[in-house]
């Protein structure tokens, strides 16, 4: 009977331990599948036009050095039954070039309505206010798709006077919310046969066999393989009302990725510097030093001497200053997480451009256990 208690009260002590353990180990973070990957086929269809907008406050396009909008504008009156005199001169301040660019998302319908933005393309110095003329929207086969109208929403303001002037964000550049119709549909096939693939957002063979995993444990064994690290098949009804619906329970499934490879974002002109938590980093040694040079100019003035007859001479004189900050060498602790290794670069003491150029260094003596990725 002691023997039976001390076996429980010890089995309840690793229950304890073990609950512990868990709750201290951070729980795999699991995905939607449709945050994953998405269906072969499925797609946008980028759409551009060319158009017109009226009814600016005199911030149009300066015709003198924009011809294409006086043409534009006969081209318009004249479909519309106003023919103008020869030789007519216009000066359109209240007209601008657009170029107008939408987005038709797929299994896009006729009569659904989708936004569009429009740039100007001349040299108007706003757009608020703005109305968008009908735009034939075409696709890159030269079909009409859309047709776009409606008020152009600028996110900013402008004003000037004296002499002086203000801007507040971008004035030649807007959107028409809802302003495109659809006129044709872009026909999208949900797979080729009995098969639909599914194509991850990351090429990773680790995820791509965990999806094939999950979703042969939610339907039947063989039902998905992996082509690549990209593209897996998945044997799906051939009616497509039924393929729908298991297309949408195949988009809810819970699929936990494989590790991420550790990868650090070096961006050279602004001196960003991003990476994520997989990097980590090996004992090593850095000393860095900042170099200054000054190159200045010291005006000196020469006097003659009393009764000498002598004029005074104005001359420059250069400076030139070189000044090397004392580096120590520094030994940079190995991280295995992103705290740790944040910790690490932060106690070398260098700039954001200075730790590009450790980083690098890291990297090619192999203490960087990461991709170092300069843009």
């Amino acid at each position: 009977m002691t023997s039976s208690r001390c076996f429980l009260t010890t089995l309840r002590r690793v229950a304890v331990v073990l609950s512990v353990f868990l709750a201290l180990v951070p729980a795999a973070r699991a995905e939607r599948l449709k945050d994953l990957a998405s269906i072969a086929g499925v797609r946008d269809n980028q759409l551009i036009g060319y158009g017109l907008v009226v009814g600016l406050d005199g911030s149009g396009d300066q015709t003198t050095q924009t011809p294409f909008t006086v043409q534009s504008i006969i081209n318009m009156l004249g479909n519309m039954g106003v023919t103008m005199p020869p030789g007519t001169s216009l000066q359109l301040k209240n007209v601008a070039a657009v170029m107008v660019t939408a987005n038709l998302p797929p299994f896009a319908r006729p009569g659904q309505q989708i936004d569009v933005t429009v740039s100007s393309m001349g040299n108007a110095k706003s757009l608020r206010g703005g109305t968008l003329l009908m735009t034939p929207l075409k696709g890159a086969d030269g079909q009409v798709y859309a047709l776009g109208q409606g008020n152009v929403v600028i996110g900013g303001a402008g004003a000037s006077g004296g002499g002086a002037s203000k801007t507040i964000n971008h004035l030649s550049a807007g959107r028409v919310p809802g302003g495109a119709t659809v006129e044709r549909s872009v026909p999208t096939a949900l797979g080729q046969g009995e098969f639909v693939h599914l194509e991850l957002n990351d090429n990773d063979f680790g995820t791509a066999q965990r999806v094939v995993d999950a979703i042969n444990a939610a339907t039947f064994p063989g039902t998905a393989q992996a082509l690549d690290g990209r593209t897996i098949q998945v044997r799906a009804p051939q009616d497509s009302t039924s393929r729908v619906a298991f297309i949408g329970r195949l988009e809810g499934l819970d699929v936990t990725p494989a590790q991420q490879v550790a990868k650090v974002i070096v961006n050279s002109r602004t001196g960003s510097v991003v990476m994520n938590q997989a990097v980590a980093l090996q004992n090593c040694a850095v000393a860095h030093g900042n170099l200054s040079v000054t190159v200045g100019t010291e005006t000196t003035v020469s006097q003659p001497n009393p009764l000498s007859g002598g004029q005074t001479v104005v001359g420059q004189r250069g400076n030139v200053d070189v000044q090397q900050a004392g580096a120590s060498l520094i030994n940079v602790k190995s991280g295995a997480n992103l705290s740790e290794v944040v910790k690490a670069l932060n106690a070398v003491g260098a700039n954001p451009m200075d730790l590009i150029s450790i980083l690098q260094a890291m990297k090619s003596v192999g203490a960087l256990r990461a991709e170092l990725e300069v843009i």
